[in-house]
């Protein structure tokens, strides 16, 4: 049972890849910019970017997030549609 894969889904595959390990590093920063801001808060330290340090992987980390949410539910419906009508 041999697949063949085109290079659009290679490319897909890899680029999917991509954004799953991006996703995960920018937890790891989002959790360490929490942990800093914590640290800075039982410090009693008052500064603005230590409140925004947190932000900044949060977004890239939220628009990962949805396109990953949302990448079964456009599999399934790429998939669902590439069936010749003869067989639905």
């Amino acid at each position: 049972m041999t697949q063949i894969y085109t290079a659009r889904q290679e490319v897909t595959l890899n680029w999917n890849n991509f954004i799953r390990q991006s996703h995960r590093w920018l937890s790891i920063v989002f959790t360490v910019a929490v942990i800093i801001n914590i640290i800075a808060m039982i410090a009693q330290l008052q500064a603005i970017w230590i409140g925004l340090l947190a932000l900044f992987p949060l977004i890239p980390m939220l628009l990962s997030g949805l396109y990953l949410f949302a990448l079964p539910y456009l599999a399934a419906r790429r998939h669902r549609g590439s069936t010749p009508l003869s067989q639905v």
